[in-house]
């Protein structure tokens, strides 16, 4: 750890952060699997509700630079079809 004052809390700051991120990551990827687990079991109503659920966290995640823009409009038209898929 370095020895300057502001530096030692800019290491805590940076701990703090990055384990808030991991926090974020772990929900996102949770939601995504809980529609496509709704769109195997096929329950529609489900797999709706996870899908919103789903999107809005994409969004937070995409302002709070987590993930990409790119990687937010694959996962949404992704789940989307999976969830308009179903009969």
């Amino acid at each position: 750890m370095a020895n300057i004052k502001s530096q030692k809390k800019r290491a805590l700051t940076n701990l703090k952060r990055q384990n808030a991120r991991t926090g974020q990551k772990s929900e996102l990827k949770t939601a995504i699997k809980r529609v496509l687990a709704a769109v195997d079991a096929g329950d529609k109503e489900a797999a709706v509700a996870a899908y919103n659920n789903a999107n809005k966290l994409l969004d937070k995640a995409l302002i709070s630079r987590i993930k990409k823009d790119n990687y937010v409009a694959r996962q949404k038209s992704r789940l989307a079809k999976a969830v308009n898929g179903i009969q």
